[in-house]
Parts: structure tokens; C-alpha cells; sequence
């Protein structure tokens, strides 16, 4: 039988490495997404509002699928408003889809907020110890990846498909137009760096620059989601991905510094958020690209420096437990500094900053 997906999220960068990786292994993709960024060749486009229920089931009325993955999500002023909207995303889906087709299995892609808590109280209250572990359970806080997969699980009861939660942490990879990219703000902010001749500050708490943690490749996190959608072993089951290494970032900011050819900053302690630092960068980025004849002048998007502030600034170790994810058959690994580098020269090679 031919493996049928569509991916809600297509452009984002768990939906596109997704897409990448399942056409490469003979799936038929359809990516579902706003329609604001180019979808990966080959993947059959759907562009859908996905707050709006009438819409997705109008662009996923002539589609049938078996696999759905649902990597995206939409940001909201605070997490009621998360939790309504993100929840209603997740059924607007399901629904049409249940409608339509004889779905086997959905997976959905949260994170490590799931731990941590929702940016609105992140990283506040009664944290778990780490390495975190999917036994830990919910926290006791309104989190709308909570009632994201509520809404997963209602549906699946429903219509008899198999489910798969998948927890990364801070994502490594190719997206642009997403607004959660780590590695791509970094490669912006050392590129303005090295424009500007100014050292490379790491923006982050010290617990951050001492302490241990781990991320998860885009890469690595898609072929977790084919497994997990394919496998008996990971049916209605939740899972945390990660790459599989752990590093410190005082080691870590001086090899992306050596990369770019730049001055690793020493680190004082001071939290120095790059949002605060980083008011005339869109002004400079329109030079830097004229300058070296990149595709995009719009430094919005290619870099996030809220979200890289909020993963580097927090005030605790955070590393990750894959045993659950080991024991069941899943032991892909990509080490950490490569899929930097790795993601540094396809930006390269895309014209997205300089060679």
C-alpha cells in the first residue's frame, strides 16, 4: 500500500525537513500551510487558513491520506488564547480529515514547553528535574500543547487511527520564514557580527553558558516521525527527540564563533538578550545583502531573537531522556555541531548568507 501524508505546517521547519525526508522515501506528500513560503518540490501544496474550519475542510475536501503529522502552530497574546486557537487548529484538521479519509495514524509535534511550561509562565513554579522524562507527565499550568493533544486523542477514539506525540527541543534547521530558528538567527546575528567587526556576545543566563543541554536536528526529528508513524512499537505513545548529544554552550558559542571567523565574546554573567541589542539589525541586513547578493534583504525572516532570548536565557539545565524512544527502536543521532554547521552551509548555499 502507498504511503499517503499531509503535513499541516509544510513550510515550517519540522515540515519541511519532513517533506524532504518522506518523498525521499517514496511517500506522496501533500504540505499544508498559509501559503506565504515556498513549498518543498514535489510536496503538492494546500493553502488553508487553519483557524478557520470551513476553510481547511474546503482545501482538504479532494485529498485522501493515510498519515497525517501536525507540526504547526499559531502564536497567540497569551496562552488562553493559545489554547483556544491551537486547539481548534488541531480539530479543524482531524475533523475534515475523518470526514474524508480512512486515516491510520496522526502524529503531533510539541516541545519541551510541555515541561517547562507556556512562555507566559515559562520555566516558572515547580519544574521537573531533568533529564526530563515523558513518565513526568503534565505540569499544573494552562499549557495549549495540553489541549493539543486532548483534541488528538478525542479524535483518534473517534475514528480508530493510531496517534504519536513527539517533544523536541530548541529545533536545528532550514526554514525560512519561520519565526522558532535558533540556528538560523545565529548565523544572521555572527554574519552582522563579522559585517560589524564586534565580538560575538552570548546573549543567555549563566546557567545556560555552564550547564548542560541538547537540541533536536530537524532531520533527525522527521525521521522520528516517519518511525513513529510506521512503527507498532510507537502507536499511542509520547515521545521526547533529540539529537542525541549533550554540549555546554561556553564550548559550543566558541565553535559557531570559529565557524563564522569571528571573536567569541567572553562571558561575564550579564544577560545581554539580542532583541534588546539588535534594534538597527534589519537596516543592516539590507546592506549585508546588497553587499554579498542574497535572496533576502528581510532580516524578519531569517531571524527570531525573541525566541532565541527565551531558550538561552533560561535559568536552569534543561537536557532531555530518550530511553523511552532507545528502548522502542528508534536510535537515529546526529551530533549537535555539524547539524550547525551542516545548516550554516545550505544557508550558504541558498544565497541566504554570505559564502
Amino acid at each position: 500500500m502507498s504511503k499517503k501524508a499531509l503535513i499541516v505546517g509544510a513550510s515550517g521547519i519540522v515540515g519541511r525537513a519532513l517533506a524532504e525526508r518522506l518523498l525521499s522515501t517514496g511517500w506522496t506528500v501533500h504540505g499544508l500551510s498559509r501559503g506565504r513560503t515556498a513549498s518543498v518540490p514535489a510536496c503538492q501544496p494546500i493553502v488553508a487558513d487553519l483557524t478557520v474550519a470551513d476553510s481547511v475542510a474546503t482545501a482538504t475536501a479532494g485529498i485522501d491520506v493515510s498519515h497525517v503529522f501536525l507540526t504547526a502552530w499559531s502564536r497567540q497574546a497569551n496562552e488562553k488564547e493559545n489554547i483556544r486557537v491551537n486547539g481548534a487548529m488541531v480539530s479543524n484538521v482531524l475533523d475534515s480529515l475523518g470526514r474524508i479519509s480512512k486515516l491510520e495514524h496522526a502524529a503531533l509535534v510539541t516541545g519541551l514547553k510541555h515541561y517547562l511550561g507556556p512562555f507566559e509562565a515559562y520555566a516558572s513554579g515547580a519544574v521537573p528535574d531533568t533529564p526530563f522524562r515523558e513518565a513526568q507527565g503534565r505540569q499544573p499550568v494552562e499549557n495549549f500543547y495540553y489541549e493539543q493533544e486532548d483534541r488528538l486523542f478525542e479524535a483518534a477514539a473517534r475514528d480508530g487511527f493510531t496517534w504519536s506525540v513527539h517533544r523536541p527541543h530548541t529545533i536545528i534547521g532550514f526554514a525560512p520564514g519561520n519565526a522558532m530558528n535558533m540556528g538560523q538567527t545565529l548565523a544572521v546575528y555572527a554574519t552582522l557580527c563579522r559585517h560589524n567587526g564586534q565580538p560575538f556576545v552570548f546573549p543567555g543566563s549563566a546557567a545556560q553558558w555552564n550547564g548542560l543541554t541538547d537540541m533536536t536536528d530537524a532531520r533527525l526529528l522527521a525521521r522520528h516521525l516517519e518511525w513513529a508513524s510506521t512503527s507498532k512499537a510507537a502507536r499511542n505513545e509520547d515521545f521526547n527527540v533529540v539529537s542525541g548529544d549533550v554540549f555546554r554552550w561556553k564550548t559550543m558559542w566558541g565553535q559557531l564563533a570559529g565557524y563564522f571567523g569571528i571573536e567569541a565574546a567572553p562571558f561575564d554573567g550579564t544577560v545581554r538578550p539580542l532583541e534588546g541589542r539588535m534594534q538597527d539589525a534589519a537596516r543592516q541586513w539590507i546592506d549585508v545583502a546588497a553587499k554579498y547578493g542574497l535572496k533576502e534583504p528581510d532580516i524578519d525572516r531569517l531571524a527570531s531573537w525573541w525566541h532565541t532570548d527565551a531558550d538561552l536565557g533560561r535559568p536552569m539545565e534543561v537536557v532531555t531522556d530518550m530511553t523511552k524512544s532507545r528502548k522502542a527502536g528508534f536510535l537515529d543521532y546526529q551530533g549537535t555541531p555539524d547539524a550547525f554547521f551542516d545548516l550554516f552551509e545550505r544557508l550558504k548555499a541558498e544565497h541566504l548568507i554570505p559564502g
